[in-house]
């Protein structure tokens, strides 16, 4: 999973980097639209495009024969089942051949979430004086087996990084929180460590210019945790996943929602655009294309 991300990771940013200069919404929506258009390509060549023409056909034929024949119920009540059946048909047709794009939809959908949804945590002046609830929250969640070892754990912070708050262990959940502030910008990198296993995540603080940033870094072998999405590492490329056998099953920092502008920001806006430029792109390509769906 860690090769394909780093793939992934350096083909969107050859992707981006020339559409830079329309702006981070605009760069978003065209980056969405192409996706749209290559899968419409993809549906097109893996779907039965002659039998979904050949259903759409029938289905048609039935509504005009009822139409026609109003008046006879027979004829009517036949056309009906008809068109249930036909339509039971259709979507099957569509839905089989959009599956095998699910996956795709996963993997860019993540990388967008993590180069357009956060910004990254805020610079603090230690002049200013540092109050707790100002800075950021760190939280560690350790494996299943392991919950016992967070009394174990130990933080160590960066220089450009300070604590507002103690580490705060609770050993019946196997977690631990502390609330930190990057006094300096940059990618900080956070050192956790459990006995002799040392793990980092990093910390972007300051400035917009980073390419891409994840709130969460999990644990490699939670992508078989299929009830709990937020822990899929195929949703955070941009850190590799811990290793299958460590301790740590996430180390997560909350970053701010990043202002988009006139489009909604956060992970949901992210994937409200994308799923909606997707489909306005394929719409506008359906016919070009020669797309039956």
């Amino acid at each position: 999973m860690n090769g394909l991300n780093s793939a992934l990771n350096w083909t969107f940013d050859l992707v981006l980097a020339p559409l830079d200069r329309l702006g981070v919404a605009w760069s978003l929506i065209v980056v969405s639209g192409i996706f749209g258009v290559l899968a419409l390509v993809a549906f097109k060549h893996i779907s039965s495009q002659r039998r979904i023409k050949a259903v759409k056909d029938k289905l048609k034929g039935h509504v005009i024969a009822i139409r026609i024949f109003q008046d006879d119920l027979r004829v009517v009540g036949g056309s009906v089942v008809k068109i249930l059946g036909r339509n039971f048909q259709y979507l099957g047709l569509n839905f089989g051949p959009f599956l095998p794009l699910a996956l795709p939809f996963v993997f860019v959908a993540a990388q967008l979430v993590v180069r357009y949804a956060y910004s990254p945590a805020p610079v603090t002046q230690v002049t200013t004086g540092l109050l707790a609830g100002s800075g950021t929250l760190l939280e560690v969640q350790l494996a299943r087996g392991s919950e016992g070892r967070v009394k174990e754990l130990v933080v160590q912070l960066p220089e450009g990084v300070v604590a507002l708050s103690p580490l705060v262990r609770v050993p019946a959940e196997g977690r631990a929180f502390q609330e930190i502030a990057a006094v300096s910008p940059g990618v900080h990198q956070l050192r956790l460590s459990i006995g002799n296993v040392v793990e980092t995540k990093s910390f972007c603080a300051g400035g917009d210019g980073l390419r891409a940033m994840q709130p969460r870094r999990v644990n490699s072998s939670e992508w078989y945790a299929l009830h709990d999405p937020e822990h899929w590492p195929a949703l955070w490329p941009a850190e590799p996943g811990f290793p299958s056998d460590s301790p740590f099953r996430a180390v997560a920092v909350a970053y701010p929602d990043r202002d988009l502008g006139w489009l909604p920001g956060g992970e949901g806006g992210i994937l409200l655009v994308f799923v909606l430029a997707s489909m306005a792109f394929g719409l506008v390509a359906l016919k070009p294309l020669g797309v039956q769906i």
